[in-house]
């Protein structure tokens, strides 16, 4: 984090906030002396909410790759149910 900012004076100065979190990274807000949020660029967003793989990678990256599961099921009796 490079610098904390108190609410008030994040308020006060939101738009020189923003530039200094776009140009120089992560910026703290608190709240009564509390941590509370973080300002950042959308960039440094997207770097935290990306997935580290994609799905087709993931699944062939599984422990369980290779294992025959049977999914065929068994059509000769019917459920009995009441309606």
């Amino acid at each position: 984090m490079n610098r904390k900012w108190q609410l008030q004076e994040a308020k006060n100065k939101f738009s020189n906030l923003v530039e200094i979190a776009k140009n120089e990274g992560p910026q703290l807000i608190t709240k009564n002396g509390k941590d509370t949020v973080v300002i950042l660029s959308i960039d440094e967003y997207k770097k935290l909410v990306k997935p580290k793989t994609n799905l087709v990678e993931f699944i062939r990256q599984s422990p369980l790759k290779g294992i025959k599961i049977d999914t065929s099921r068994n059509k000769t009796h019917s459920r009995n149910f009441d309606i």
